[in-house]
């Protein structure tokens, strides 16, 4: 495909680069913003506030930028921002955001959306992520860099999920997920760290195995939270990898999935 097929409807104030390609029957709306080198697939649909950086591969029946989900919502010109090499697959469904929040529905660069993958208003999604089929993320939800969700994963409003967290088919999450986790099962659980996740993003065997110790503070000692807190502060002083680990749980305000 190159171009725009004839059937595609492109508002005449929408902002494309010149090389985009749009297929047939997608409709872009007068507000949005596609960056170079993006292909959108056939019947696509681009609403609202929307930008959408460069390289992206959006595939058929998506819906990007309808209004949000949320019977508070009263049409607000709030904005969805997609940014460069990502892959979104078949009736996946992004909103913008509402007034409530910071305004904007975000996902960063890099990230694989498998079909059927639902980003709720005012959710901000980072790089290098992985969604599988009908993850869904509900308001406000906070997805750090490099984690990974399995298929049927549903996040309650306003949970932040730790960078290099893996969550397994079906989890249901309501508590916010530290970093480094491996969580599955419903009601879900961790099931110690993501090893095998971490030493492919070159996390040595020393990083690895100070994570290990911080998880084992946390989860299998028996210490309070605020006493895992303070040992896990006395390994962060070792490793550095730590410090993200301790700065979440202190900024927690759903509560850690224990």
């Amino acid at each position: 495909m190159i171009g725009h097929h004839p059937t595609a409807l492109i508002h005449p104030d929408a902002r494309l680069a010149p090389d985009v390609e749009v297929g047939a029957y997608s409709i872009i709306g007068p507000q949005v913003t596609i960056g170079a080198g993006t292909v959108i697939q056939d019947h696509v649909r681009i609403m609202g506030r929307t930008s959408i950086g460069q390289r992206n591969r959006i595939y058929s029946f998506c819906s990007l930028g309808g209004d949000p989900q949320d019977k508070k919502y009263r049409g607000e010109n709030a904005a969805l921002e997609i940014g460069d090499d990502n892959t979104i697959r078949e009736f996946c469904t992004f909103n913008i955001g509402t007034d409530d929040d910071v305004g904007v529905t975000r996902l960063g660069n890099h990230n694989w959306m498998m079909a059927y993958v639902h980003l709720a208003h005012d959710c901000q999604v980072g790089n290098h992520t992985t969604f599988a089929n009908h993850a869904t993320l509900a308001g406000h939800v906070h997805v750090a860099d490099w984690v990974t969700l399995g298929g049927f994963v549903g996040v309650h409003q306003f949970v932040r999920i730790g960078a290099h967290g893996f969550i397994g088919i079906s989890a249901v999450i309501t508590q916010d997920i530290p970093p480094y986790l491996l969580v599955a099962g419903n009601p879900a659980k961790p099931h110690g760290i993501n090893s095998e996740g971490l030493k492919r993003r070159g996390f040595d065997a020393g990083q690895i195995e100070v994570i290990k110790r911080a998880y084992r503070r946390l989860y299998r000692s028996g210490l309070s939270f605020e006493e895992a807190q303070r040992e896990i502060a006395d390994l962060a002083r070792e490793q550095p990898c730590l410090v993200d680990f301790l700065t979440f749980l202190g900024q927690s305000t759903r509560g850690i999935l224990r």
